[in-house]
């Protein structure tokens, strides 16, 4: 709702209108400026389930391999690894639940009610419009030669102008109540959504850091030099010289 309803007037002999309300109401209405939080998180949850599912995709390739096949201890390991893996994934799986029913679905409820609010900006707009033509014509009126007929078209466009005018207003009075006190019920309606995703988010990761310390234990590690000695002796292999 980037949308600036005031872009597109010209602006009569008198302004019905001052430049600084004109400001102060576009401020609150950029205000409603919302970014695509539910395509967001939807993306958050694929991206989740591409990360669970590159990481069992290794851990498959590798149980199939022939290495693996020809190792038992390194088939036990990469066993324990597949094994710590989908109990990853079910994590994942449970989180990924969470978003949908903390984040997506509020987000979904809320944007529901931007097209209303949107509709009731372009019906503010033209009535600002109509008030602005209305104030137009009364002058045109009083510019022209007093004659009879001019005096009749005077004094109805007076009326026009004074209905016209009632209208703007109320309108434009519902929008600077209304926009403030929304963006105001808008935070304190997804910050209780924001706190249950970063609490799940806490215990997701609390969940993986056990799981994989258990399998790192479990797995245990060669030292450093170990890996070295071993990395050398295999590109002194006659197959890896240069």
């Amino acid at each position: 709702m980037s949308w600036n309803p005031f872009n597109r007037h010209t602006a009569p002999k008198k302004s019905v209108i001052s430049r600084t309300e004109e400001r102060e109401l576009v401020k609150e209405i950029k205000k409603l400026d919302h970014k695509k939080l539910q395509k967001d998180a939807k993306r958050w949850v694929e991206a989740n389930n591409a990360v669970a599912g590159s990481e069992h995709k290794i851990t498959q390739d590798l149980l199939s391999c022939q290495l693996c096949q020809s190792e038992p201890e390194f088939y036990k390991q990469i066993e324990e690894w597949n094994k710590t893996v989908e109990k990853q994934a079910q994590s994942t799986r449970e989180l990924n639940g969470t978003v949908q029913k903390t984040v997506i679905e509020p987000v979904k409820k809320l944007n529901g009610v931007y097209p209303s609010i949107d509709t009731a900006i372009k019906k503010r707009d033209q009535s600002l419009q109509e008030y602005m033509k209305s104030q137009a014509k009364l002058e045109k009126y009083q510019e022209r030669e007093r004659t009879g007929q001019n005096i009749v078209k005077l004094e109805t466009s007076k009326k026009s102008l004074i209905s016209a005018k009632e209208d703007f207003t109320s309108q434009n009075n519902a929008l600077k109540e209304d926009i403030p006190k929304f963006i105001d019920m808008r935070t304190e309606y997804i910050q209780p959504s924001l706190e249950s995703l970063i609490k799940s988010q806490v215990a997701l990761n609390a969940e993986s850091v056990r799981l994989y310390t258990e399998l790192s234990e479990h797995m245990g590690s060669k030292e450093d030099t170990s890996i070295h000695q071993t990395l050398t002796e295999i590109k002194a292999l006659s197959i890896t010289v240069d």
